[in-house]
């Protein structure tokens, strides 16, 4: 029986991030058990035959060219390719507008109002929503922080998001003690990794100094990550739920990442066994082997 061949999505080749640090790991996970693993870029997914399964587990820099990409997920549905999360998830997942459906459907969330243009009047009109004056403000399509920024009330709008269409959420002051992401795989927990701003920020993400260590999730975590993507419209390969916990210390979806996000596998007590155990089985079936 031949090898099965899976693709990892990767950047644009003229991306300025470097991504190794992520994608080395993933795809020697993945060899180690027998699969080919090639990098590639989504914006050269050309030809797509020879893969059994493709991963957009590194596609980073689809939300700097969103039409593109979403041409990208409808093409993948037309022609059928073996991509997983599926078209629909991603689709879904791009747009942090989701995050409004979740709290709707009674999954706990940080409450978000989305604005069709950041004013001084609709922030302030998301302020006596929240009965607070520190607010965080995001593009609805985004990544890696960016165009994220916390706001007291009557500080000037940051020329780069004002006018712009944008999610506004209280600021969460328990920020500082970290964020857990829970990790899943096939819909089964894999590790728990506790993410901390640096001293005098509230963005986790490693490149802006965030650090990551692992832990034992709290009490109730691993149920809320699957309540949450139990909400979303197609079953996901894989996931990780990035939550707080509030100030009265109740959990709190902060977003749900399905598209290319960090999953530490460095982390995992497995080394990644119940990830390449579900990919495999997914390419397996995708090639009817």
């Amino acid at each position: 029986m031949s090898s099965m061949r899976v693709a990892l999505m990767v950047p644009d080749p003229a991306y300025p991030e470097e991504f190794a640090w992520t994608y080395d790991v993933e795809a020697a996970i993945l060899r180690k058990i027998g699969i080919l693993v090639e990098p590639l870029p989504w914006t050269q997914a050309d030809d797509v035959t020879r893969f059994d399964l493709i991963l957009p587990l590194v596609a980073w820099g689809y939300n700097l060219d969103y039409p593109r990409w979403l041409d990208l997920l409808q093409r993948a549905e037309r022609e059928g390719w073996p991509l997983l999360n599926p078209p629909a998830l991603l689709r879904w997942n791009g747009d942090k507008a989701y995050l409004k459906q979740l709290g709707a459907g009674g999954v706990p969330t940080v409450p978000t109002v989305e604005v069709d243009r950041l004013t001084v009047a609709s922030l302030s009109a998301a302020a006596s929503r929240f009965g607070a004056t520190e607010l965080v403000v995001k593009p609805p399509i985004s990544g890696g922080a960016h165009g994220t920024y916390r706001l007291q009330l009557g500080e000037q709008i940051p020329d780069e998001v004002e006018g712009k269409r944008m999610m506004i959420q209280p600021f969460q002051p328990t920020i500082a003690a970290g964020e857990w992401s829970i990790i899943l795989f096939g819909g089964k927990f894999s590790h728990a990794v506790l993410k901390t701003p640096v001293a005098g920020d509230f963005r986790v993400q490693p490149h802006l100094g965030g650090i990551d260590k692992a832990g034992v999730p709290p009490r109730g975590a691993v149920d809320l990550a699957m309540a949450a993507l139990a909400a979303a419209p197609a079953k996901a390969l894989y996931a990780r739920v990035d939550m707080i916990a509030a100030a009265d210390g109740a959990l709190k979806i902060m977003e749900l990442e399905l598209i290319e996000p960090a999953l530490f596998l460095h982390h995992a007590p497995d080394k990644g066994a119940l990830f390449a155990s579900t990919v495999r089985t997914a390419a397996a079936a995708a090639a009817g082997k």
